[in-house]
């Protein structure tokens, strides 16, 4: 009798109810975290009970989403939220109440020996994300190091990928299979494709095939190792080992790239490149993130709010994503002045290595997320709702959008993975 008046009040009671007792009117904390242990638990595994819970309930929603319309000064401009939305749910479209994750987010080991004698019954996953939103395609097997780049040139149907085991493999789209590998000499520490150019980061060099005419360009100039390369204002910037950034510009009178500017300001690599609104924007293992005019080539502001190697950077509309090995990613926007400022944090329990975004088939913008502890957050923006996590055997240092809802990802096994969206997406420039 006992253990069942204690089952009864884990589950709440009636108003007629004779037994009161304040400490069983708690509702479970961790229950609500979706993760209580205890059995009996004596605190209560529902909301609390009465007559009004419902309506209460109803006006403490309809507040909330008053308090978003109309106290919070929300704008939209086109797809974009303004900046006091980050990290907020949003009243329509942007929660996260539909999607159900699989409470131990941990894969099995056996499973990935390939003999686990629980089955469907095990409380660890079988599986390489969750969440409803996408699905692996097929695994691409052959390097031997962390994969650090992928690109899949417009209007090819092939892939590259390079890694630091100092090949640069060419992948068929329609079988899957290796059709070429390239020696390139060194570690590849990044990938760029632009029109029929393919671009990869080596140690004190940048490589240039045309992938149309066949033509392989040495650029020489960077020091170290090329963490980094994008293409803004017809030129090709390099983010290189001691900090600089080297600019090249294609002279089509000699079919060659000429050197256009050394970028001097940080103290460290520069490991991550991005370009928007007419800025350059350089991450560092100095810890700050520099500003640059594409026309001046001046450095024009010093963001300073991260305390560890600005992994990488992201413009999205208006706003400047930064992630950083200090567990934090920050979302920049301008101000009045015309300089940035950090207006939201969203700290994860890891480092962050890469940031990738998109737009899903509704227009909503989506945050590829990829931790140092082997995972890659899916986030619905501007409210960091998580949309599902994808799992590999060690980290995640490459992600790339492809065409018709396809993504690629590249971990530090070598391992390079195909990935389908549910409903076609879109990606964010």
């Amino acid at each position: 009798m006992d253990g069942g008046r204690r089952v009864y009040h884990r589950f709440g009671q009636s108003a007629s109810s004779g037994y009161s007792n304040n400490k069983q009117q708690k509702v479970c904390y961790h229950w609500r975290q979706g993760k209580c242990s205890r059995f009996p638990c004596p605190f209560l595994h529902s909301e609390l009970p009465g007559a009004n819970n419902g309506e209460s309930s109803k006006r403490a929603h309809q507040g909330f989403e008053a308090g978003i319309s109309q106290g919070s000064g929300l704008r939209r401009s086109g797809n974009s939220y303004f900046n006091n939305t980050w990290g907020r749910v949003q009243g329509q479209g942007g929660g996260s109440s539909n999607r159900v994750i699989k409470k131990m987010e941990k894969l099995c080991n056996h499973w990935l020996q390939g003999n686990c004698k629980f089955g469907d019954n095990c409380k660890y996953l079988h599986q390489w994300s969750t969440g409803d939103c996408f699905s692996l395609l097929t695994p691409l097997e052959g390097h031997q190091q962390v994969v650090t780049g992928i690109a899949l040139p417009m209007g090819l149907d092939k892939l590259y990928t390079g890694s630091q085991d100092e090949s640069v493999r060419v992948w068929d789209c329609q079988s899957g299979q290796v059709v070429g590998v390239v020696n390139v000499g060194g570690a590849v520490g990044c990938m760029l494709s632009e029109g029929p150019w393919l671009f990869v980061g080596l140690t004190n060099l940048v490589k240039a095939w045309n992938i149309q005419t066949s033509i392989d360009l040495s650029l020489n100039g960077p020091v170290g190792q090329v963490y980094s390369l994008v293409i803004g204002n017809d030129m090709l910037f390099a983010g290189t080992q001691d900090g600089t950034i080297l600019a090249w510009k294609f002279n089509v009178a000699t079919n060659y790239f000429e050197p256009t500017a050394s970028l001097k300001s940080h103290t460290l690599a520069v490991v991550t490149l991005v370009v928007g609104a007419n800025r350059l924007y350089s991450g560092s293992m100095d810890h700050s993130i520099r500003v640059w005019s594409l026309e001046t080539l001046q450095c024009l502001q010093t963001l300073t709010g991260h305390t560890d190697v600005v992994m990488s950077v992201l413009c999205w509309d208006q706003f400047l994503l930064s992630a950083s090995l200090d567990k934090t990613i920050k979302v920049w926007v301008a101000t009045e002045n015309g300089s940035l400022e950090a207006t939201y944090t969203h700290t994860e329990e890891h480092g962050v290595l890469t940031l990738c975004g998109m737009h899903d088939s509704e227009a909503k913008p989506v945050l590829f997320c990829s931790c140092n502890d082997n995972t890659i957050r899916v986030y619905d923006l501007p409210s960091f709702s998580e949309r599902g996590k994808i799992f590999s055997k060690k980290e995640v240092r490459a992600i790339h959008i492809g065409p018709s809802g396809l993504f690629f990802t590249g971990d530090g096994s070598g391992q390079v993975r195909v990935w389908k969206w549910s409903a076609e997406p879109t990606a964010i420039s």
